[in-house]
């Protein structure tokens, strides 16, 4: 009993594992199972990614507005640019074409040239009749087609914008799904196996380019998109790191039980994904990439250690036990780092970090046993390593890199620091040149159909972006007022002249309308009604829609007539110019619409999206703070030293400035993808100083505290193994810019720059610094672990019987 007591926490555990291998296998694989069965869970989000939290004003107000008017992403606009459309066999198809949308029941409305209704006067009832504007029998004949073509152009203001764009004479329908399958599975069924056949069919038979876009045919593409870039980075991945775990140890048992290790790993991670019932967004989509790129380098770190322990002293148990015991600690902290870098994410209060950081930082500590437990086992099992597979521990390239290292920190320490400084004040610099953007579509992928339609759309009608603007009245059917109307037209040609944005839509286009109708459609007479006009004007526009299935401008004042809604479309402008296009709205609209008597509320998709990204952009500081803080606290429980994590943070803080000068220098924006790479780089990075004083502590003991010594044969010690899992991470992240997502592309080129960085800082600016401050470092109190020993145990079993 006195000897169990003396015997440490990490030899306990080893002892657990070693003595119980069955038992653990078996455990491991039930976990497996019950995991892998909670994968019927999973879920694709169906709409875009909010980062503001629920209770946030600007999601209370656009969740308001979907409850007052229902789904504004509902919209699929078909544009087409060619001078053949206003002929017989065209205009035919796109009949055609339109008419099979209109049949599909996931289909509300369908506003398109070929079907189009024009008010006209019937003086008989007191009312405006909607009457064909094309007349079916007549499209056979090129002159009445070029007739009508020049009739829409010239006499239809009402269209303008919405269906044609006057100047370039491109043409477009309007295309409205059923609001209720927008956000579910339905509507990627139904743009995917229905409607991109119908355009497809089309442009075979007319030889006409269709260009499409809206956001729910953006948002089903994007998916997908994501969805296949899953099973590439996955692959990837596991190809890449696998060949160089495989170019270091030149071992195909290693290799295999790591690429067990990961594939169970990823198993894990999307079995948790399905037990919390979380959906796979932009984001999670990254972990199970993220888990290969991490669980790798862990084995490197372990597999090293126990060829360096049996290449040492020749004991295979002994080598076992010290794979756990001597980098327990060491390897615990660095994966808790490293989740502590994602974690930081959970304290947001947006719901898409929050799962991000929860699955992600589970996914990590999990791997992290799995590889502890794991690696041992498989090894018991095993033959003793032969010489070959312990030759790289001596390859002529890691000696040359490590004896660099090692010679710069000795000899050329001044130079060490110069550098440092002089990339600090240059990175500084470049980090004040950084820009923020809050488009929604700039991280899509550029080289697809879908996003050239987009800028299709947004040269021809200024884009495909809802901005969504309400005007409440506090009185019912107060949006009928002259008063209110007046107001509302001066609202809107300030919307008019502003370029980013496109005409806009509201009831006060159909009471324009209504004017010119009256008038026998003279398009001199597309305005307000007069105050004498108002009352038989607006009585006819009544009687025509009250009773109007099929009313475009029926989802444009709520159903007490109290609230108007003005929606305008915007192009893809970023976080800078949406602000300064919400200064102008603003200063505009409480000018128009007096507090007291109006509430005014601008929301929409777009806007939401820019606000969540300045959330972001408010939160990264805090988020990183709070994950330096996480980090040295747990620095602190390990090395019992203050003066050591101030040490500890300076390499690891370097790195993320010359990357935020880079993203100045280059003109990489601050955007929702490339704000996470500093919480997580930091927490990547520091992986290596953890390994890195750890091992020193040791050499401390083991060279009677010299100070010297303990730093080089640290740096012999550990360096192979940074530098082995530097490179896999390097090469890991690297593996995210195969991506067709500029978010992603920036994300992991930036993740794997900044951790190249890290690893020089680590290897060799923390040595000359441990080496500087040697007199205060020294200190044996500061070192001496109380709790949990890493140092060799005089109580460590090297009896065979534990295998």
């Amino acid at each position: 009993m006195r000897k169990r007591l003396k015997v440490g926490f990490w030899e306990l555990i080893a002892r657990i594992v070693l003595k119980n291998r069955l038992a653990i296998l078996g455990v491991i694989i039930l976990i497996t199972i019950f995991l892998g069965l909670q994968w019927k869970n999973i879920q694709f989000s169906f709409t875009e990614a909010n980062l503001l939290p629920d209770d946030n004003n600007v999601n209370k107000e656009y969740n308001a507005f979907l409850d007052k008017f229902g789904e504004e992403g509902n919209l699929i606009v078909v544009g087409v640019k060619d001078n053949t459309f206003f002929t017989p066999k065209a205009f035919a198809a796109w009949n055609k074409l339109m008419a099979d949308f209109k049949s599909n029941k996931e289909v509300d409305l369908v506003v398109s040239v070929s079907d189009l209704k024009k008010l006209q006067k019937n003086d008989s009832i007191q009312s405006f009749e909607l009457v064909p504007f094309v007349d079916q029998n007549k499209i056979s004949s090129p002159a009445y087609l070029k007739s009508i073509q020049k009739d829409l152009f010239t006499n239809m203001p009402f269209y303008e914008g919405l269906l044609f764009n006057k100047k370039s004479g491109s043409i477009r329908s309007a295309i409205y799904l059923d609001k209720k399958i927008v956000n579910t599975a339905h509507r990627k069924d139904y743009i995917v196996n229905t409607f991109i056949p119908k355009i497809n069919a089309f442009e075979k038979e007319t030889g006409i380019d269709l260009r499409v876009s809206g956001m729910p045919y953006i948002r089903t593409l994007n998916a997908m998109s994501i969805l296949s870039e899953i099973s590439l980075f996955i692959g990837a991945s596991l190809l890449l790191t696998s060949l160089i775990f495989f170019f270091f140890f030149r071992s195909y048992r290693a290799t295999l039980i790591a690429i067990v290790i990961v594939v169970i790993g990823v198993m894990w991670t999307f079995g948790l994904l399905g037990l919390f019932h979380y959906q796979i967004t932009v984001l999670t989509a990254l972990v199970p990439t993220l888990v290969i790129v991490i669980g790798i380098p862990n084995c490197i770190f372990l597999t090293n250690k126990y060829q360096q322990e049996y290449s040492a002293h020749g004991n295979k148990a002994k080598a076992l036990q010290r794979v756990i015991t001597k980098v327990g600690t060491a390897t615990l902290m660095t994966n808790l780092t490293t989740a502590a870098g994602f974690a930081t994410f959970i304290i947001t209060s947006s719901q898409l970090l929050k799962e991000f950081g929860i699955i992600s930082s589970l996914s990590i500590i999990s791997l992290f046993f799995l590889c502890l437990i794991v690696i041992p086992i498989y090894y018991s099992y095993q033959p003793v390593p032969k010489q070959k597979h312990l030759e790289h521990l001596n390859r002529n390239y890691t000696r040359v890199f490590i004896n660099w290292i090692e010679k710069t920190v000795k000899y050329n320490r001044r130079y060490v620091y110069i550098v440092s400084i002089f990339l600090f004040l240059v990175s500084i610099i470049g980090a004040f040149k950084i820009k923020t953007s809050g488009s929604l579509i700039e991280d899509m992928p550029k080289n697809t159909s879908f996003f050239k339609d987009i800028l299709f759309f947004e040269k021809e009608f200024e884009g495909i972006m809802p901005l969504e603007i309400t005007v409440d009245t506090k009185r019912k059917k107060g949006v009928m007022v002259m008063s209110t109307l007046r107001k509302m037209d001066e609202f809107q040609e300030t919307i008019e002249e502003i370029p980013e944005l496109s005409k806009p839509i509201s009831i006060l286009n159909l009471v324009k309308y209504s004017k010119q109708a009256y008038y026998n459609g003279n398009p001199e007479f597309y305005k307000l009604p007069t105050s004498q006009e108002k009352t038989f004007i607006l009585s006819y526009a009544k009687n025509a829609t009250k009773n109007s299935k099929n009313n475009l401008m029926k989802s444009y004042v709520d159903s007490t007539g109290q609230v108007a809604r003005i929606t305008t479309f915007m192009r893809d402008i970023g976080t800078g110019n949406m602000a300064n296009i919400e200064d102008k709205l603003w200063a505009k609209a409480n000018k128009v619409f007096p507090k007291d008597r109006y509430n005014v509320v601008m929301t929409g998709k777009a806007l939401v999206f820019e606000k969540g990204t300045q959330y972001l952009l408010d939160n990264l500081v805090s988020s990183l703070l709070f994950a330096v803080l996480l980090i040295s606290l747990l620095m602190v429980f390990m090395f019992r030293s203050f003066k050591m994590v101030v040490v500890s943070l300076i390499p690891n803080l370097l790195p993320l400035v010359i990357t935020a000068g880079l993203m100045g220098y280059f003109g990489i924006p601050l955007k929702p993808s490339t704000i996470l790479v500093f919480s997580i780089a930091f927490g990547l990075s520091v992986d290596d100083t953890i390994h890195f004083l750890a091992q020193y502590r040791q050499e401390l003991a083991h060279n009677n505290w010299k100070i010297k010594k303990s730093v080089f044969a640290t740096i012999k010690e550990s360096g192979i193994s940074m530098f082995y899992t530097s490179v896999v991470l390097f090469a890991g992240f690297s593996v995210f810019m195969l991506s067709d997502f500029g978010g992603t592309v920036a994300l992991g080129g930036l993740i794997a720059i900044t951790l190249a960085f890290g690893m020089l800082s680590n290897l060799m600016l923390l040595p000359c610094l441990v080496l500087t401050l040697n007199k205060s470092l020294a200190n044996k109190q500061e070192f001496i672990e109380p709790k949990i020993d890493i140092l060799n145990n005089p109580n460590e079993v090297d009896d065979e019987k534990l295998i």
